[in-house]
């Protein structure tokens, strides 16, 4: 490899890190603001611009699984920014709906990253869009990342919200002690 090689190598490198590095300091700053994930604001602003979103509509929106959707649904019916509603047209279906408090926290929050680089990938001619998504994909290859689920949020680590703090923290048990006699 050439040393022009090499710094190619590097700065291609240094790109990923800062791509890495954006995505996780955004994840930061949207809880820090709002007390959201990425994937958790992307389900709120696809609710907050309908009156109603049923669950199998909002997974394939965002590219997930229903029941990606339906855990992120469970933290922000929790937090008491969307609700579960009855269809109106049809009783065995759900839709999901924003409340007051979810509508306060939209506003509160930051610009998402993902629709930055919207506005930026828009405005691109369509030759460099096309070269951009040929560019990312093969990066994507070069990582044997092609085949792995993901969607349109940009964010690290999986989608689905981690059940892991919903756990309760395990309980200190006492030694048990033999009370029979031998030892």
């Amino acid at each position: 490899m050439t040393t022009d090689s090499n710094a190619r190598m590097d700065d291609s490198l240094i790109a990923l890190r800062r791509i890495l590095r954006a995505t996780e300091l955004y994840a930061r700053d949207l809880a820090h603001a709002v007390g959201l994930t990425p994937a958790q604001l992307r389900v709120l602003q696809i609710v907050g611009g309908n009156d109603s979103v049923t669950p199998k509509s909002l997974a394939t929106q965002m590219g997930v699984s229903q029941a990606t959707v339906s855990a992120l649904v469970d933290k922000l019916v929790a937090q008491g920014l969307v609700e579960r509603v009855p269809s109106l047209q049809d009783r065995r279906q759900t839709n999901v709906t924003v409340t007051k408090d979810g509508h306060v926290r939209l506003e509160r929050a930051p610009d998402a990253l993902q629709q930055r680089y919207v506005r930026a990938f828009l405005a691109m001619a369509d030759w460099e869009q096309a070269q951009l998504v040929a560019t990312l994909e093969r990066v994507a290859d070069m990582l044997d990342a092609r085949g792995l689920d993901a969607s349109p949020v940009l964010t690290t680590g999986e989608i689905r919200a981690s059940r892991k703090a919903d756990w309760p923290e395990p309980v200190a048990q006492e030694p048990v002690r033999d009370s029979g006699g031998s030892s």
